[in-house]
């Protein structure tokens, strides 16, 4: 065995059409090392880890496990090589139960050659334990939650005895709690000599458990920091060569208190609690609260997404009727979904397909579509939100996860929203792109906007809301002004708690 690195991946190529998505790429991870690859959205953190897991196979470039050079041209051969790839995007069979995901194609047999499903649950059931997941190995994947889902690809990963491991943004569907869980596994695979390859936007998270950094940017190596130089700063000077503020930044606009008014909402998942609440034009009302609280319910019931919810909607002094999403297009309120790949995107279609998607009567001549017109306002949104893009032909599933996420923005923007909905608006989304969005939105608050965000990140709804919407099981349990918005309130409203700083959702 060598005494080398585990892992050597020396001189990686990549291209995709119109992208070189990689170039000359070099990466190596010692045994038992938690290396933390970081660089904005489309810098080539995932496409290497593809390459490493068999989903994609490299233009240029050699690879080695030991010191020996190795040819990975499928998931399975990386699989036999004992590496796991937790994707970023859930890779799980909602019609199958926890157990039969987490053995799914590696299906244990029994003396007559059958699955042996008895085994499988029996070797699932220790690895949900050891995750602190409170559930049976035989419940059906479409009951779990998202970050529920994220933890049986985790559970999947540990089944195969990993040497190395790769985690694509495994902490962003996650509550603080599984948050912390999930950390305090990555060490202890450290300490039994697992390799994790670690990619993640939240810098906190890499500054405590990464022992090394290494940067991408533009598809090339930037830079590498060691343990000891591990800091935010030194982190986003090596990613994107500027300095990056993310500090509330007032509204500057003119407020029209009560604009967007919700009465007596309900969701198919809390439907014997209501929501309301009214938000003011010009502002950014956050909602905040621990996973499963019914933000996303609520929305989604709100632009009849639900349909088993309901809600009692005005804007300015009408009040509107919204049965269906297209209801609630007709007047100008948005929803930009969390899943942005399932719910807000045609992947196999281009950047000006689904810019112009739900908006192409505009865009027609006795339903002609002039493509000339498409194109001038896709360009338009390319370069306001700097999508990271060869042109607007270029099918979305190529781009990076951020830029998806700014084409869907950009779908809703070209249409002059009233009330703009962002769920979980950066997941996934590099500290840059962070910036550039929480720019919009305040642009677009100061513009006459009502802008309503929902965020697991605590430190993204302290620094972008005016004020902040705390939710728990299903109903607000307090909304508190900027001078009242700090940590300790948020948690003590997320959990319950009634709060002296709090006002009721509706004076």
């Amino acid at each position: 065995m060598s005494n080398g690195p585990l892992l050597s991946m020396r001189g990686i190529g990549k291209r995709f059409p119109g992208v070189i998505a990689l170039d000359n790429v070099s990466l190596d991870i010692g045994a038992g090392e938690v290396v933390a690859l970081c660089g904005e959205n489309g810098a080539g953190k995932s496409t290497m880890m593809k390459i490493l897991g068999g989903v994609y196979q490299p233009d240029a470039g050699e690879l080695f496990m030991d010191g020996v050079a190795v040819k990975i041209n499928n998931v399975t051969d990386s699989m036999k090589l004992r590496v796991a790839f937790i994707h970023q995007e859930l890779n799980v069979l909602d019609n199958l139960d926890v157990a039969a995901n987490v053995f799914l194609g590696r299906e244990p047999k029994n003396a007559l050659g059958l699955i042996d499903f008895k085994k499988i649950h029996a070797d699932t059931e220790p690895l949900l334990k050891r995750l602190g997941l409170e559930l049976s190995s035989k419940t059906p994947l479409e009951k779990l939650s998202i970050a529920q889902k994220q933890m049986v690809e985790i559970a999947k990963a540990l089944s195969l005895n990993s040497r190395i491991i790769i985690m694509d943004e495994p902490t962003s569907s996650l509550t603080l709690t599984e948050t912390d869980r999930l950390l305090e596994l990555v060490l202890e695979l450290k300490k039994s000599g697992v390799s994790i390859v670690y990619i993640s936007h939240r810098l906190s998270e890499v500054e405590h458990i990464a022992d090394r950094v290494v940067v991408l940017r533009d598809g090339k190596n930037a830079g590498e920091l060691p343990k000891a130089d591990i800091c935010h700063d030194k982190i986003v000077s090596l990613m994107v060569g500027r300095e990056i503020k993310s500090s509330y930044t007032a509204s500057t606009g003119a407020k029209t208190p009560g604009f967007f008014k919700v009465r007596n909402a309900r969701s198919s998942r809390y439907p014997a609690r209501t929501v309301e609440f009214d938000a003011t034009r010009g502002e950014i009302l956050g909602f905040a609260g621990l996973v499963g609280a019914g933000r996303s319910e609520i929305v989604k019931a709100m632009v009849g997404l639900d349909n088993a919810g309901s809600a009692e909607v005005t804007i300015g002094d009408e009040r509107i009727s919204i049965n269906s999403p297209a209801d609630a297009i007709g007047h100008g309120i948005f929803l930009v979904p969390e899943d942005r790949r399932g719910e807000g995107l045609v992947t196999g279609m281009s950047v000006r397909e689904n810019t112009t998607l739900p908006s192409l009567k505009k865009y027609s001549t006795f339903n002609l579509i002039s493509k000339e017109r498409e194109r001038k306002v896709t360009d338009e949104q390319i370069k306001s939100l700097n999508i990271k893009t060869p042109g607007g032909e270029t099918l979305v599933l190529n781009l990076s996860g951020g830029n998806q996420q700014k084409v869907v923005l950009g779908k809703w923007l070209s249409m002059n929203p009233k009330v703009m909905i962002l769920d979980e608006p950066t997941r996934g989304i590099d500290v840059g792109a962070k910036a550039e969005i929480y720019r919009l939105m305040r642009e677009l608050a100061d513009g006459g906007g009502v802008i309503l965000m929902i965020s697991s990140d605590m430190e993204e709804v302290l620094n972008v809301s005016d004020r902040v919407a705390v939710m728990h099981e299903g109903k607000i349990t307090g909304i508190l002004e900027r001078e009242h918005c700090n940590e300790e309130n948020v948690m003590n409203l997320a959990v319950g708690k009634t709060i002296a700083a709090a006002k009721a959702a509706v004076n």
